[in-house]
Protein backbone atom coordinates (compact mmCIF):
# COMPACT_ATOMS: atom_id res chain seq x y z
CA UNK A 1 0.00 0.00 0.00
CA UNK A 2 1.22 3.22 -1.20
CA UNK A 3 -0.54 5.07 2.00
CA UNK A 4 -1.68 4.81 5.17
CA UNK A 5 -5.02 5.48 5.68
CA UNK A 6 -5.62 4.61 9.29
CA UNK A 7 -3.60 8.17 10.11
CA UNK A 8 -5.33 11.55 9.26
CA UNK A 9 -2.35 13.98 9.18
CA UNK A 10 -3.72 17.48 9.19
CA UNK A 11 -7.40 18.42 11.22
CA UNK A 12 -8.05 21.91 12.08
CA UNK A 13 -10.82 23.37 14.59
CA UNK A 14 -12.43 26.10 15.99
CA UNK A 15 -8.96 27.47 17.01
CA UNK A 16 -7.99 28.90 14.08
CA UNK A 17 -10.85 30.88 13.57
CA UNK A 18 -12.59 29.05 10.27
CA UNK A 19 -13.55 25.82 11.50
CA UNK A 20 -16.12 24.46 13.86
CA UNK A 21 -15.49 21.68 16.83
CA UNK A 22 -14.03 21.32 19.61
CA UNK A 23 -10.40 18.76 20.01
CA UNK A 24 -12.17 16.49 21.53
CA UNK A 25 -15.27 16.12 19.41
CA UNK A 26 -12.75 15.92 16.24
CA UNK A 27 -10.90 13.23 18.22
CA UNK A 28 -14.27 11.16 19.03
CA UNK A 29 -14.64 11.00 15.44
CA UNK A 30 -11.15 9.41 14.50
CA UNK A 31 -12.23 7.15 16.93
CA UNK A 32 -15.56 6.41 15.25
CA UNK A 33 -13.90 6.20 11.70
CA UNK A 34 -11.67 3.66 13.36
CA UNK A 35 -7.87 5.33 12.79
CA UNK A 36 -4.89 4.74 14.93
CA UNK A 37 -3.54 8.30 15.00
CA UNK A 38 -5.15 11.94 14.79
CA UNK A 39 -3.08 14.66 14.57
CA UNK A 40 -4.14 17.79 14.87
CA UNK A 41 -2.67 20.94 12.36
CA UNK A 42 -3.19 23.99 13.64
CA UNK A 43 -3.05 27.47 11.42
CA UNK A 44 0.46 29.71 12.30
CA UNK A 45 0.81 32.86 10.29
CA UNK A 46 3.39 36.19 11.23
CA UNK A 47 2.81 39.46 10.27
CA UNK A 48 0.39 38.83 7.37
CA UNK A 49 -1.88 42.05 6.73
CA UNK A 50 -5.76 40.64 6.57
CA UNK A 51 -8.93 41.91 7.35
CA UNK A 52 -9.74 38.73 9.39
CA UNK A 53 -7.81 36.27 11.59
CA UNK A 54 -8.16 32.75 10.51
CA UNK A 55 -4.85 31.26 12.86
CA UNK A 56 -4.23 30.67 16.14
CA UNK A 57 -2.34 32.82 18.93
CA UNK A 58 0.45 32.42 20.89
CA UNK A 59 -2.17 32.20 23.68
CA UNK A 60 -4.24 29.54 21.73
CA UNK A 61 -1.64 27.03 21.13
CA UNK A 62 -0.73 27.62 24.86
CA UNK A 63 -4.53 26.17 25.12
CA UNK A 64 -4.24 23.71 21.98
CA UNK A 65 -1.29 21.58 23.90
CA UNK A 66 -2.97 21.74 27.40
CA UNK A 67 -6.05 20.53 25.75
CA UNK A 68 -4.46 18.13 24.24
CA UNK A 69 -2.76 16.82 27.43
CA UNK A 70 -6.53 15.95 28.68
CA UNK A 71 -7.39 14.76 25.80
CA UNK A 72 -4.46 12.17 25.67
CA UNK A 73 -4.94 11.10 28.95
CA UNK A 74 -8.59 10.20 28.01
CA UNK A 75 -8.02 8.90 24.70
CA UNK A 76 -4.71 7.67 25.09
CA UNK A 77 -6.12 3.98 25.45
CA UNK A 78 -7.70 4.31 22.25
CA UNK A 79 -6.12 6.42 19.82
CA UNK A 80 -2.73 8.35 19.31
CA UNK A 81 -2.84 12.05 19.06
CA UNK A 82 -0.22 14.26 18.14
CA UNK A 83 -0.03 17.98 17.64
CA UNK A 84 1.15 19.70 14.83
CA UNK A 85 1.71 23.55 13.06
CA UNK A 86 0.60 24.13 9.35
CA UNK A 87 3.24 26.95 8.94
CA UNK A 88 2.34 29.52 6.22
CA UNK A 89 5.48 30.50 5.23
CA UNK A 90 6.36 34.53 4.65
CA UNK A 91 9.76 35.06 4.26
CA UNK A 92 9.55 38.36 5.67
CA UNK A 93 8.90 36.66 9.05
CA UNK A 94 11.58 33.90 8.55
CA UNK A 95 12.67 34.37 12.21
CA UNK A 96 9.52 34.81 14.10
CA UNK A 97 8.32 31.96 12.63
CA UNK A 98 11.48 29.49 13.60
CA UNK A 99 11.72 31.42 16.84
CA UNK A 100 7.44 30.30 17.17
CA UNK A 101 7.69 27.04 16.14
CA UNK A 102 10.57 26.37 18.72
CA UNK A 103 8.71 27.39 21.78
CA UNK A 104 6.19 24.90 21.15
CA UNK A 105 6.72 20.96 21.07
CA UNK A 106 5.07 19.99 18.02
CA UNK A 107 4.88 16.75 16.60
CA UNK A 108 4.81 17.89 13.00
CA UNK A 109 5.70 20.83 11.11
CA UNK A 110 3.07 21.41 7.77
CA UNK A 111 4.49 23.81 5.22
CA UNK A 112 1.80 25.74 3.35
CA UNK A 113 1.68 29.69 2.07
CA UNK A 114 -1.98 31.22 2.22
CA UNK A 115 -1.18 34.91 1.99
CA UNK A 116 1.27 36.60 -0.51
CA UNK A 117 1.98 40.34 -0.71
CA UNK A 118 1.19 42.45 -3.86
CA UNK A 119 1.45 46.12 -4.74
CA UNK A 120 -1.89 46.08 -6.38
CA UNK A 121 -3.88 45.37 -2.81
CA UNK A 122 -3.82 46.85 0.56
CA UNK A 123 -4.39 43.42 1.89
CA UNK A 124 -2.09 40.58 1.54
CA UNK A 125 -3.59 37.82 -1.10
CA UNK A 126 -5.59 35.28 0.47
CA UNK A 127 -4.98 32.33 -2.07
CA UNK A 128 -7.14 29.98 -0.78
CA UNK A 129 -10.03 32.40 -0.33
CA UNK A 130 -13.38 31.33 -2.17
CA UNK A 131 -15.00 35.00 -1.10
CA UNK A 132 -15.05 37.21 -4.03
CA UNK A 133 -13.19 40.36 -3.07
CA UNK A 134 -10.13 38.11 -2.67
CA UNK A 135 -10.88 36.37 -5.81
CA UNK A 136 -11.02 39.65 -7.94
CA UNK A 137 -7.90 41.15 -6.15
CA UNK A 138 -5.73 37.75 -7.48
CA UNK A 139 -6.98 38.23 -11.20
CA UNK A 140 -5.82 41.68 -10.50
CA UNK A 141 -2.33 40.81 -9.35
CA UNK A 142 -2.22 37.98 -12.23
CA UNK A 143 -3.11 34.42 -11.87
CA UNK A 144 -0.02 33.60 -13.54
CA UNK A 145 2.10 36.11 -11.34
CA UNK A 146 1.01 34.78 -8.48
CA UNK A 147 0.97 31.19 -8.73
CA UNK A 148 4.78 31.82 -9.17
CA UNK A 149 5.09 33.79 -6.35
CA UNK A 150 3.72 30.90 -4.70
CA UNK A 151 5.62 27.53 -5.80
CA UNK A 152 9.06 29.67 -5.20
CA UNK A 153 7.86 30.20 -1.82
CA UNK A 154 7.25 26.96 -1.15
CA UNK A 155 10.23 25.99 -2.53
CA UNK A 156 12.21 28.79 0.15
CA UNK A 157 10.06 27.19 2.89
CA UNK A 158 11.48 23.76 2.13
CA UNK A 159 14.95 25.02 2.51
CA UNK A 160 14.24 27.51 5.92
CA UNK A 161 11.74 25.96 8.13
CA UNK A 162 11.90 22.42 9.82
CA UNK A 163 9.11 20.89 7.61
CA UNK A 164 7.66 17.14 8.00
CA UNK A 165 4.88 17.45 5.35
CA UNK A 166 4.16 19.88 2.56
CA UNK A 167 0.61 20.36 2.39
CA UNK A 168 -1.93 20.82 -0.30
CA UNK A 169 0.41 21.50 -2.85
CA UNK A 170 -1.62 22.76 -6.14
CA UNK A 171 -4.10 23.52 -4.14
CA UNK A 172 -3.33 27.43 -4.25
CA UNK A 173 -6.04 29.77 -6.40
CA UNK A 174 -7.83 26.59 -6.31
CA UNK A 175 -11.76 28.36 -6.21
CA UNK A 176 -10.77 30.53 -9.69
CA UNK A 177 -12.04 28.70 -12.43
CA UNK A 178 -10.37 27.13 -15.38
CA UNK A 179 -7.25 27.29 -13.37
CA UNK A 180 -4.00 26.08 -15.18
CA UNK A 181 -0.70 25.93 -14.10
CA UNK A 182 2.12 26.61 -17.12
CA UNK A 183 5.80 24.92 -18.17
CA UNK A 184 7.47 27.36 -15.64
CA UNK A 185 4.95 26.21 -12.70
CA UNK A 186 5.29 22.51 -13.38
CA UNK A 187 9.62 23.24 -13.33
CA UNK A 188 9.13 24.64 -10.30
CA UNK A 189 6.90 21.93 -8.79
CA UNK A 190 9.61 19.52 -9.78
CA UNK A 191 11.93 21.29 -8.08
CA UNK A 192 9.69 21.72 -4.94
CA UNK A 193 9.38 17.77 -5.23
CA UNK A 194 13.21 17.17 -5.42
CA UNK A 195 13.41 19.09 -2.21
CA UNK A 196 10.90 17.44 -0.31
CA UNK A 197 13.03 14.08 -1.36
CA UNK A 198 16.34 15.44 -0.24
CA UNK A 199 14.16 16.80 3.27
CA UNK A 200 12.80 13.15 3.50
CA UNK A 201 9.53 15.47 3.90
CA UNK A 202 6.12 13.82 3.44
CA UNK A 203 3.16 14.89 0.95
CA UNK A 204 0.06 14.97 1.56
CA UNK A 205 -2.86 13.61 -0.50
CA UNK A 206 -5.35 16.19 0.52
CA UNK A 207 -8.99 14.74 0.52
CA UNK A 208 -10.69 18.50 0.75
CA UNK A 209 -10.18 18.06 -3.48
CA UNK A 210 -12.47 15.57 -3.54
CA UNK A 211 -15.10 18.32 -2.55
CA UNK A 212 -13.86 20.86 -4.56
CA UNK A 213 -12.58 19.23 -7.66
CA UNK A 214 -13.18 15.80 -7.83
CA UNK A 215 -9.52 14.84 -7.05
CA UNK A 216 -7.60 15.39 -4.34
CA UNK A 217 -4.76 17.75 -3.55
CA UNK A 218 -2.06 17.52 -5.40
CA UNK A 219 -2.83 16.14 -9.02
CA UNK A 220 -2.34 12.37 -10.27
CA UNK A 221 0.61 13.54 -12.20
CA UNK A 222 2.00 15.31 -9.12
CA UNK A 223 1.80 12.31 -6.88
CA UNK A 224 2.72 9.96 -9.27
CA UNK A 225 6.27 12.10 -9.92
CA UNK A 226 6.55 12.10 -6.29
CA UNK A 227 6.70 8.14 -5.43
CA UNK A 228 9.20 8.37 -8.40
CA UNK A 229 11.49 10.66 -6.58
CA UNK A 230 11.06 8.24 -3.15
CA UNK A 231 8.70 10.43 -1.41
CA UNK A 232 6.06 9.22 1.44
CA UNK A 233 2.55 10.18 1.33
CA UNK A 234 0.60 11.11 3.96
CA UNK A 235 -3.45 10.84 4.40
CA UNK A 236 -5.23 14.14 5.18
CA UNK A 237 -8.72 15.06 4.99
CA UNK A 238 -8.12 18.86 6.15
CA UNK A 239 -11.15 18.85 8.42
CA UNK A 240 -12.61 21.90 9.35
CA UNK A 241 -15.14 19.94 11.21
CA UNK A 242 -15.13 16.70 13.26
CA UNK A 243 -17.84 15.07 10.33
CA UNK A 244 -14.78 15.39 7.86
CA UNK A 245 -11.74 14.01 9.51
CA UNK A 246 -10.57 10.86 7.78
CA UNK A 247 -12.93 11.90 4.63
CA UNK A 248 -12.96 9.54 1.31
CA UNK A 249 -9.48 8.10 2.62
CA UNK A 250 -11.63 4.51 1.72
CA UNK A 251 -10.97 6.04 -1.86
CA UNK A 252 -7.20 6.88 -1.15
CA UNK A 253 -5.32 3.36 -2.11
CA UNK A 254 -7.47 2.67 -5.70
CA UNK A 255 -7.05 6.67 -6.35
CA UNK A 256 -3.31 6.12 -5.61
CA UNK A 257 -2.81 2.86 -7.71
CA UNK A 258 -4.50 4.81 -11.00
CA UNK A 259 -1.76 7.77 -10.53
CA UNK A 260 1.03 5.36 -10.61
CA UNK A 261 -0.60 3.74 -13.48
CA UNK A 262 -1.51 7.29 -15.58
Amino acid sequence: MQIDTSIDHHVHTRLCHHGIGEMEEYVLAAIDCGLSTLQFLEHMEAQVSYFESTWLTDDDFSYYFKESCRLKEKYGHKISIKLGAEVGFNPAAEHILLSRIATFPFDAIGISCHFIKHRTSQYDLNLFSRKEQNKAAIETAGRNEILTAYFSRLIKAVDTLPGTMVCHLDAALRHLPELTLNGCHRQLIDTLLKKIAEKEMMLEVNTSGLAIRSEPFPAPWIIKKALQYGIKLAASSDAHKPSDVGRYFDQLPSYIDGCILS
